[in-house]
């Protein structure tokens, strides 16, 4: 008796990648490594799993929910990470004397979440973390200020805004408001600002987070502050005289857009948003979130900020770090609406098209000189009709078609036809990857 066949499906929230998008993921991680690398940051890498212990409370009560956890075959409480910053935090006390301090990391790896999915937001995702530890300066905290923009612009972005706080800022608040002892409530119900409204979040601040409404109105009335950085800043003096933590929180902003203005990052580029708090607890002080100007809706694309305290959950001497994560997925989301995907499905802008099967050692041997001269190239591995292989090439994505038969082989010519112009040209063998490297300038994929 046959067995029923298996219904071939993905499970919900987690999606398979075709090979055009998969390209654009991997061209993404790639620029990802090229701008953290450029500021000093080096590679690590860490078990996709980790014992409970490790992951339950340092996000929050959200994220602890959110967790995939079981028991392995050893009997261990395990669970797979939410994020790449805690098990950092786990992996930067474990390693500490071989690491040394300050430290500067970058990590692209998978992490999982059980949460409701939407566009863009899936329960697997890439993060592409990069992290300072080891340092409580505020050249860290602007240094990452700096990463996410020029990361945003080597991916091609030109409309986008950094939102930047501090949450010694909002604990200032707090602190004058008498809600100290509730932040972390607070917080989690203003992260969803944009997600509720304002009426929204006085509802859940007066029932979940037990505040006043007088109190819920001014958490709100600080949060919708407005004008440019500098208004900002001025407003906050006053209001937050005489409380020192949110002095602090105050000072460090001003630091980080004076010489972010001085490092030549444009006005247009950052601001100075009170009313984001980033719902993850462990962040203490500056946080960043970036959207893109033609579709804010998508949510943060780059987000981050300080936590000073969470590797002390790990070792008695103080880690404070810093840093941030490229959202990728809701990222490719984006430029998939935007058009900004190719939609070629290989990474060989030539096929060799391979309909003589006598002469299969000539096709190996030109695409193996192609590629000696940086051309990806693709032979095509069957000998069929010349219309079939090129109807093949238009929809894989290829570039050119190189072609040769008798006549072309005896005169030491080959055929290369521009699939995307519909042009042909006869060129001489010893000229082909010249040529080749021409038609295809500036740049070949590789």
């Amino acid at each position: 008796m046959t067995k029923p066949l298996i219904t071939p499906q993905t499970l919900k929230g987690f999606r398979d990648y075709l090979p055009a998008p998969a390209m654009a993921r991997e061209a993404i991680m790639e620029i990802a490594r090229r701008v953290y690398r450029s500021y000093g940051f080096s590679p690590i890498d860490t078990p996709a799993l980790e014992y409970t212990e490790v992951l339950l409370g340092k996000g929050g009560d959200e994220s602890d929910k959110q967790l995939f956890r079981f028991t392995d075959q050893g009997g261990r409480d395990v669970a797979m990470r939410f994020d790449l910053t805690v098990p950092f935090a786990r992996f930067a006390a474990q390693h500490l004397n071989d690491i040394g301090v300050p430290f500067k990391r970058y990590h692209l790896a998978p992490v999982w979440r059980g949460e409701n999915t939407q566009r863009g937001r899936y329960r697997e995702f890439m993060q592409c973390d990069f992290d300072t530890i080891g340092t409580d300066s505020n050249a860290a905290d602007i240094e990452t200020l700096l990463v996410i923009h020029d990361l945003l612009a080597a991916i091609g972005f030109e409309r986008f805004r950094i939102r930047v706080n501090n949450r010694l800022v909002l604990n200032g608040l707090l602190d004058k408001l008498g809600l100290a002892d509730r932040s972390s409530g607070v917080l989690r119900a203003l992260d969803k600002l944009h997600k509720i409204g304002r009426e929204g979040v006085t509802a859940e601040l007066c029932e979940k987070v037990a505040t006043t409404p007088e109190q819920a109105q001014q958490v709100l009335e600080f949060a919708h502050l407005t004008g440019t950085p500098a208004e900002v800043l001025a407003l906050l003096d006053t209001m937050l005289a005489g409380n020192a933590v949110g002095e602090q929180g105050i000072a460090r902003l001003r630091e980080l857009f004076t010489v972010a203005r001085s490092a030549g990052i444009p006005d247009d580029r950052v601001d100075l948003d009170v009313s984001i708090a980033r719902g993850l607890d462990y962040y203490t002080g500056t946080i960043y979130e970036t959207f893109l100007t033609d579709d804010p809706k998508i949510g943060s694309i780059c987000s981050g900020g300080r936590y000073d305290n969470l590797a002390g959950l790990f070792t008695s001497q103080k880690l404070p770090g810093v840093g941030a994560s490229l959202g990728l997925d809701r990222l490719l989301a984006a430029m998939e609406s935007f058009g900004m995907i190719a939609q070629a499905s290989t990474p060989a802008p030539v096929l060799v098209v391979s309909f003589q099967a006598d002469r299969l050692s000539d096709y190996v041997k030109i695409g193996r000189e192609l590629r000696s001269a940086g051309i990806n190239t693709e032979v095509f591995p069957d000998s069929r009709a010349v219309g079939k292989q090129l109807k093949y090439a238009d929809k894989k994505g290829f570039r050119l078609a190189v072609i040769a038969g008798e006549n072309e082989f005896a005169a030491g010519v080959w055929q290369v036809k521009d699939l995307k112009q519909g042009t042909q040209t006869s060129v001489a063998t010893a000229d082909l990857a010249r040529h080749i490297q021409e038609v295809l300038a500036p740049g070949i994929a590789t």
